[in-house]
């Protein structure tokens, strides 16, 4: 395996993830709308809505390299509110359909794509069964955003339960902060409902990639989902104190620590061997 796709390479999670590609010595190819400055490597402009586009793409690029070994599925709009919710939801899903099918077309059976901690029921306006959650209840999505991620899990079993040796897991990312971001958490400190709507959960973009990069060398089979998030909380204070003021009346289930994160990451550390590198408390 040396050749990889990244759709939407030119975002957070996109350079990240291609900068680790790159340093682990496999050659990458990046389809977006928008290339990057900081990226050096080939660049297609596609639009991944139009599955002749996509198609073309990608068979263009398979024939060009003799080969396309997997495809890390980045390319989305990234959280809900930036558009219009059916802009938002045509968008994600389609682009997600597309490039599955693209890839059954050519016979890539090594998918990695992103799904979202949304799924889970984000902004917690209604309790979860209970805390850390984790990847055992069934999704609950709240916006447009999420239900596009669901739909992208459901065609994800059923394109596996079709084809055998295909792998589609989809990486629940949690809130992707970059270290710039890191200076902004000291306004959270004074307001536990700030940050309430993903219970103060994040994940640095290098620890995205890392579990990209861990999907991808996996040898599962079939479809899997996987919560990605850093190991503590965006706060200070103690996860016990936050719940008393934010979910009083929350089921907690096993062990939450001192700030360990409620976005539970235990399955894709089990399963994938991840384990997040970066903490923001190391850059303030």
């Amino acid at each position: 395996m040396k050749n990889i796709l990244v759709t939407g390479g030119s975002g957070k999670a996109g350079r990240a993830t291609i900068k680790l590609l790159l340093k682990n010595n496999y050659n990458v190819f990046n389809v977006d709308l928008v290339n990057h400055p900081e990226l050096e490597v080939p660049f297609t402009k596609v639009d991944l809505e139009n599955f002749g586009e996509a198609i073309e793409s990608v068979s263009e690029i398979d024939d060009r390299i003799n080969g396309i070994d997997a495809v890390i599925h980045q390319a989305a709009i990234p959280a809900s509110g930036l558009e219009a919710n059916h802009k938002t939801f045509r968008a994600n899903t389609l682009s997600t359909y597309n490039i599955f099918q693209a890839a059954k077309v050519m016979k890539i059976n090594n998918i990695v794509w992103a799904s979202s901690e949304t799924v889970l029921g984000l902004p917690f306006d209604t309790y979860p069964p209970y805390v850390p959650v984790d990847e055992e209840f069934e999704p609950r999505p709240e916006s447009s955003y999420s239900l596009s991620k669901v739909m992208g899990e459901e065609m994800a079993r059923q394109f596996c339960r079709r084809n055998l040796e295909m792998k589609i897991i989809g990486l629940r990312y949690s809130n992707i902060m970059e270290e710039h971001d890191y200076k902004q958490f000291k306004s959270f400190q004074n307001d536990p409902f700030l940050r309430k709507w993903n219970f103060w959960g994040y994940i640095d973009a290098r620890d995205v990639a890392q579990a990209c990069l861990l999907a991808m060398e996996s040898k599962i089979k079939g479809a899997d989902h996987f919560i990605i998030a850093a190991d503590d909380t965006v706060m200070e204070e103690d996860n016990k104190s936050l719940l008393d003021k934010v979910f009083p009346k929350i089921n907690i289930k096993g062990d939450i620590g001192k700030n360990k994160t409620l976005l539970s990451n235990e399955k894709a550390k089990n399963i994938l061997g991840f384990k997040p590198e970066y903490s923001w408390k190391n850059y303030i």
